[in-house]
């Protein structure tokens, strides 16, 4: 008789359809840890553990959960980490390679989410839409044209990364005849015009573009990239949109580019902490338009990455390699590991 399989997560939203598919596999044992109930119980889980399916949300996991070399230590069974989103800030990837564990994500799962948030961010921002909003709730006597905003269309668009979301961004973006640019040094130049877009380098883009928009991941190369030197090499007036992740941009330089009034205005979908603080002084300005890190977070999206995930975890339990493997040169050691402790 075979080995049972053991996933574990722990009791943060999925989307049920995750849960459904990994209970109709009969040799498939799911665990759903207690995030509030006490260490040493979800440490258990975690030992007994084959799959780990993490949340991706640095902010809201605890970082004693966070996979790292020291809790991938304590985990002896464990062939792989699949991340519950398309990141995967919670997962130290170099760690697990480290210790022969695969490393997957839902990597194009709510890409269409992200970049609808990204494009209504520019519409937002551009036409003032929180503002008067706010306005008609809480005052009168004001005009229209001190809400008079820019059309969206026909302007320049510079995408920084043209990854799965990026493309999505430029597809839509075409709708408005906005002529599109893309920095991406991960992908050729005929690669990023396949994806939509015109292929620049950095500084070009930012001196052109009329909206700056983030689709690249946070890593070494790219952590802190969008500081005070940056800010003042963009466009005057232009507008910075980000859905990627907090921490690419440094907060404070962005929101001294506003005050200043080099900046128009930013669409922020994601901080560092998250949530801001109240007293955030980039919460504090009409010129920005905030949200909760919600660009992937609808019904169809988490739906996706949930059922995503369920396939994934099932077929690399099974032998199958991964179709978004993060760090593929792990995957014969997994192999090797699976035989060993599934037969």
């Amino acid at each position: 008789m075979a080995a049972l399989k053991r996933v574990c997560r722990f009791n943060v939203w999925i989307n049920p359809v995750f849960d459904e598919r990994l209970r109709a596999e009969p040799d498939i044992d799911l665990q759903v840890g207690d995030l509030q109930g006490p260490e040493d119980a979800l440490l258990g889980l975690l030992r007994e553990a084959h799959v780990f399916h993490v949340s991706p949300a640095r902010d809201e996991l605890p970082r004693r959960w966070h996979v790292t070399d020291a809790l991938l230590a304590e985990c002896p069974n464990l062939l792989a980490v699949s991340s519950g989103g398309a990141g995967f800030d919670t997962v130290d990837a170099d760690a697990c390679t480290r210790a022969g564990v695969a490393v997957v994500n839902q990597a194009g799962g709510n890409a269409r989410s992200v970049a609808e948030l990204a494009i209504g961010l520019m519409l937002a921002v551009s036409r003032k839409i929180c503002v008067s909003d706010r306005l008609l709730r809480t005052a009168r006597g004001f005009s229209r044209e001190s809400l008079m905003g820019h059309e969206i269309g026909g302007a320049t668009l510079g995408l920084v990364g043209i990854g799965h979301t990026g493309r999505a961004v430029a597809k839509l973006a075409r709708g408005f005849d906005m002529r599109v640019l893309a920095y991406d040094p991960l992908l050729a130049d005929d690669e990023i015009r396949d994806r939509g877009a015109e292929p620049v380098e950095r500084a070009r883009l930012l001196a052109e573009s009329d909206i700056v928009s983030l689709h690249c991941p946070l890593d070494d190369t790219t952590r802190g990239s969008f500081d005070a030197k940056t800010f003042a090499a963009m466009k005057p007036g232009a507008l910075f949109i980000t859905t990627a992740r907090g921490g690419i941009h440094d907060e404070a330089a962005l929101a001294q580019a506003l005050t200043s009034g080099h900046l128009a205005g930013a669409g922020l979908d994601v901080w560092a902490p998250e949530p801001p603080p109240l007293g955030s002084a980039l919460l504090q300005r009409d010129t920005v338009v905030a949200t909760y890190h919600t660009a992937g977070v609808t019904h169809e999206a988490r739906s996706n990455v949930a059922a995503w995930g369920a396939e994934q975890i099932i077929g690399l339990l099974r032998g199958e390699f991964p179709p978004r493997l993060v760090n593929p040169e792990v995957w014969p050691a997994v192999l090797k590991q699976r035989a060993r402790l599934l037969g």
